[in-house]
This record gives structure tokens, sequence and C-alpha cells, in this order.
């Protein structure tokens, strides 16, 4: 059952277009129906049709109520969906058409081309429909983040000395399927030691050592929505670099969540977490953004905050807040919550401590 229909008419009239053509799972998903590769939807100010071909009509004509289902079949017609977009734009009078840019191979984009419409590519556009959340969506994703809290909880009371990389992150998808995840929302980052200091590692076969830190950075996709967050756990206590630069992280962290704010400028979020790290001397050491949109997109959610973050931020935008340090061949730190503005306030939504982690060693 299609949602959020009046949103993309709305965008319609924003952006002056007749229709928008949707191809993005990420948008299908955000609508809220078929996502299969044979499943396309055509929105018009007056109108909406899911068009699909004959392996996804049986299950259309189950789940979907609000779009108008077309079957398309293009071993009679000779064409593809596109004629039947061409049928449907002339019906209504269409002169103008948004598709997504990131969807569009040359060889398709050319025989949209040729649809007698003025066609428009949207990049940044489509995914500034999804940056702020209706209620709805703030509670799935709060529900996402619990559940992702849970898993770690349960990760970190099966950790032991010796316990490899590929372990952790094999414990941290088992638990998340158990715990009814769709799938993860990337792919498992876990360093332990002096691997902690990529920001992006993999896990590999290298074992947990006493007093090291061990990084999980990971989220799970439920109900469409992703979460994502990190922390570092220590078998004893940690060195004490690392442990001065886990103080110092939380502080800049801390400091990022109280800079989003309905109004301000996502540059100015992440310098408020990064001027704190470069005032202790270790700016050359925390070289990405300060975080990222999250919701149903598949990496690609806005706002962005990095230094160069251009989005005002505004109620009930979702971001994450990430900042960290790593200092290569000894160790990194990274602190991540998932953030939303409530009230015109930052507020976390994981409840995971992120005091540090000193686990007891058997």
């Amino acid at each position: 059952m299609a949602k959020r229909l009046k949103k993309l008419q709305k965008f319609l009239e924003d952006e002056k277009l007749d229709a928008l053509l949707i191809k993005s799972k990420t948008m299908k998903k955000y609508m809220d129906t078929l996502t299969g590769s044979g499943c396309q939807v055509l929105i018009l100010k007056d109108a909406a049709y899911l068009i699909v071909d004959g392996r996804y009509i049986t299950e259309a004509k189950q789940r979907e109520h609000d779009l108008t289902i077309i079957l398309h079949a293009p071993h009679k017609t000779g064409r593809n969906y596109l004629g039947t977009v061409e049928e449907l734009l002339k019906q209504h009078g269409c002169t103008s058409l948004g598709v997504e840019a990131s969807q569009m191979l040359i060889k398709e984009y050319r025989q949209v081309e040729e649809l007698g419409v003025t066609i428009r590519l949207l990049g940044d556009e489509i995914a500034k429909i999804r940056i702020q959340k209706d209620d709805e969506e703030i509670a799935i994703m709060q529900e996402t983040v619990d559940i992702t809290d849970e898993i770690y909880a349960r990760v970190l009371k099966e950790l032991y000395i010796g316990m490899s990389e590929y372990e952790i992150s094999a414990l941290l998808q088992y638990f998340a399927i158990k715990a009814g995840a769709q799938q993860m929302s990337f792919e498992t980052i876990v360093g332990t030691g002096e691997r902690s200091a990529m920001p992006h590692g993999r896990p590999t076969g290298r074992k947990i050592k006493a007093h090291e830190p061990i990084l999980m950075d990971f989220g799970i996709q439920y109900k469409n929505y992703q979460s994502d967050m990190t922390r570092v756990a220590f078998f004893g206590k940690p060195q004490p670099e690392i442990e001065k630069i886990y103080h110092i992280v939380l502080k800049a962290q801390l400091a990022g969540i109280a800079a989003m704010k309905t109004g301000a400028l996502a540059s100015d979020v992440d310098k408020a977490a990064r001027d704190i790290i470069t005032k202790a001397g270790y700016g050359d050491y925390f070289d990405h953004g300060l975080g990222h949109g999250l919701g149903i997109g598949d990496g690609d959610e806005y706002p962005i905050l990095n230094e160069k973050g251009d989005v005002i931020l505004d109620e009930h935008m979702m971001m994450s807040c990430e900042p960290g340090i790593y200092l290569p061949n000894v160790g990194g730190i990274r602190i991540e919550d998932d953030v939303v503005i409530i009230d015109g306030i930052g507020r976390p939504m994981n409840k995971t401590t992120k005091d540090m982690i000193i686990l007891k060693e058997e």
C-alpha cells in the first residue's frame, strides 16, 4: 500500500514538473510499494501508477491499493515499460518528467528522451524529499536503534580474549537476524588493536588482546529503516594515549550532538566537534565528516555533516554523530549515535553507554 503520495505530488508542484518516474529501490521502499526490478512508479499531479511486468502482477494486486496497477507486456508490444509511461503522459497531457539520475543508464535515458516531453535529471532533490521524517518513521527508527543497542549488549557478553574479528562480525550478524533484522545496514566494521585506526577496516582473523581497543561499527535494517552505531570496548584498562583520545572523542561527540539544533548549518555542527579534536592536537587524525543522514536510504540520506555541509538543520531530521581519532599503528576511537531533532534539539536515540566500557578479563 503506497504511502506519502501527497508529499511526492507536492514535490511535483514545487519543482514545476508534471510527472515523476520512480525506479530506485530506496524510493519504492519509502513509498512502501513493490521494489522489484520489474516495478516502476509514475507519479502525476492527479494520479499515480504502479507499472509492473507479469512477474509481479499477482503480488501487486494483493499488496497495492493506492496506486493504479498497470500490466505491461513487452513480449507482446515489443517495448519496455517506457511504452506505458509514454501512453500515460499523453493521456494526462504531461509535458515534463523528472527522473532519478542515479537510476538511468545512457541507453535507457536516450529512450526516455524519445517520450516527447521535457526531461529533468534529479539528484539531490530526490534524497531531500526524505530528509524530514514523519512520526511513523521516527517511531520505526527508534525501534531499530533499540534493537541495535540490544545486539551490541549481547555481543559484549560473548567476547573473550583470543576471539577473532571475523567471529565478532559473525556474532553481530547472528544476533541481528535473530532479533528480526532484514539484513545489516552496511558491511560491518570491526577493528581491534592497531586496526581500530582504520575508519572503515573490515574484519580479519586478528584476535582480541587485553588492554586494546575493540571497535565495532554496525547497523541493521529493520522495517526498511537503517541504524548505525559505533562503540569501543576494552578487556582491562587501555594504554594511556588511547584512554586520552577516548575522552577527547567523547567530548567532541557530545559537542556535536549539542550543536544539532533547528536552524544550525551542517558545516557548523561538524565544526563544533572538529574544533575540540583540533584544539587537543589531533586534528590531522580525524579525516572524515562528523555524520550523515539516516533513514530508509542505502547510503544516500541527508543531511551530510562535514566541512562543506550546506543543509540547514530542521525539525525531524535524523543523522549520525560519529567523530573519531585514528592513530596509525596505535589504535583508534570512534563513538557514534543516531540523533533526531525533536522540538528543535538533537536527541540521541541510542541508549548504550558512552562511558568507557571495560570488560573483565577471564
